[in-house]
C-alpha cells in the first residue's frame, strides 16, 4: 500500500475520532473514540470490500428481525464470539474463593415461580429427575440466609419452555436460602443441547465450520445483600463437549459430579420417584462483596 493511501486512511480515522471530541461524557467518549479505532482498523486489516461490508449489514439486519421478546438473537451473536464471556470476565474480577461467573444466555426471563426447599422446579418438563442441594456463603465462609436462587434449564430435548411457544413455564424457577444458606430442589439432569441455529448465528456457524452444541449445564442467578450478584451455570463432568462449547462459557471449577441412582434408591427427601432411575449434584456457591 502507497504511503498516500494509508495517509488517506489515517486522516479519515482521525476526523472520526475528532468528531467525539466535545462528547460530554468522558466514559461515552472513550467507548466510541475506542471503537472507532478498532472499526477502521478491522476494515483496514481485512481490506473489507464493499459487497462484504453490504453482506455485514444484511446479517445485522437479519439478527435484529430474528430478535423478539421471547429470543434475543444478538446475545447469541455475541456469545458465539465470546464476547459475552469476555465481557462477563472483565466485570467479574477474580477475588478469593468466590465461584466463578458465566454467561447468561438468551433464555433467562423475570418472573419465575417461587418453589419452597425440596420443591420441584421442572413443572412437567421432560428430563431424568436430580437433586440439586448446596450452600450460599461469602469468601469468609459465613452463610448468607435468604440469597435469592434463579434456577432455569432446558428439558431433555433441548428446549427452554419459551421456545415452545405456548405460554407453558417449567424448567425454571427460584428459591431462598434458608436460616444456615443451604438451598434443596428436584430439577432435571441436564443434556446437551444446540444453540438456536434457524437464524443468521446459525448460519455463520455453518459458514465456519463450528457446531452449535453447549455442553449440558444448569443456570444459576444468586443475589444477597451485599454481595456480588453472579450468574453462573454447573457442567455435567464427563460430557465430551466441555472443551467445544459454543458460547465458550465453561469454566474447569464449574464442572461438577452428577452422580447417577439406580432405580429404587431412596430419594433425599423421601419422594416416590416410580421406580424411576436419578441423579444427584452439589453445588456450593461462594458470592463475592459488592464493589
Amino acid at each position: 500500500m502507497s504511503t498516500e493511501q494509508d495517509d488517506r486512511e489515517q486522516q479519515l480515522v482521525e476526523r472520526v475520532l475528532a468528531s467525539f471530541a466535545n462528547t460530554p461524557d468522558p466514559r461515552l467518549k472513550e467507548i466510541v473514540q475506542a471503537l472507532t479505532r478498532h472499526l477502521h482498523a478491522f476494515v483496514r486489516e481485512v481490506r473489507l470490500t464493499e459487497t462484504e461490508w453490504q453482506r455485514a449489514i444484511g446479517f445485522l439486519t437479519a439478527t435484529g428481525h430474528a430478535t423478539d421478546d421471547r429470543r434475543q438473537e444478538f446475545i447469541l451473536l455475541s456469545d458465539v464470539f465470546g464476547v459475552s464471556m469476555q465481557t462477563i470476565t472483565v466485570n467479574n474480577e477474580a477475588y478469593q474463593n468466590a465461584t466463578e461467573a458465566t454467561v447468561v444466555g438468551p433464555f433467562f426471563v423475570e418472573g419465575s415461580p417461587r418453589i419452597e426447599h425440596g420443591g420441584d422446579l421442572s413443572f412437567g418438563a421432560s428430563g431424568r429427575p436430580c437433586w440439586v442441594e448446596g450452600s450460599v456463603t461469602d469468601t469468609t465462609g459465613k452463610p448468607v440466609p435468604g440469597a435469592r436462587i434463579e434456577v432455569w434449564e432446558a428439558d431433555e430435548d433441548g428446549f427452554y419452555d419459551v421456545q415452545y411457544g405456548d405460554d407453558r413455564t417449567a424448567a425454571r424457577g427460584h428459591l431462598f436460602s434458608d436460616d444456615d444458606g443451604r438451598y434443596r430442589f428436584w430439577a432435571i439432569e441436564p443434556t446437551p443441547y444446540p444453540i438456536p441455529h434457524d437464524g443468521p448465528v446459525g448460519d455463520l456457524l455453518t459458514a465456519t465450520g463450528r457446531s452449535p452444541l453447549r455442553a449440558s449445564h444448569l443456570h444459576f442467578m444468586v443475589e444477597a445483600p451485599g454481595l456480588r450478584r453472579l450468574v453462573t451455570h454447573i457442567f455435567v463432568r464427563g460430557d465430551a463437549l466441555l472443551d467445544h462449547d459454543s458460547v465458550f462459557g465453561v469454566r474447569d471449577s464449574l464442572v461438577k459430579d452428577f452422580e447417577p441412582q439406580p432405580a429404587g434408591t431412596l430419594a433425599p427427601d423421601g419422594r416416590d420417584l416410580a421406580g424411576s432411575a436419578w441423579s444427584r449434584v452439589r453445588f456450593d456457591i461462594v458470592l463475592a462483596p459488592a464493589r
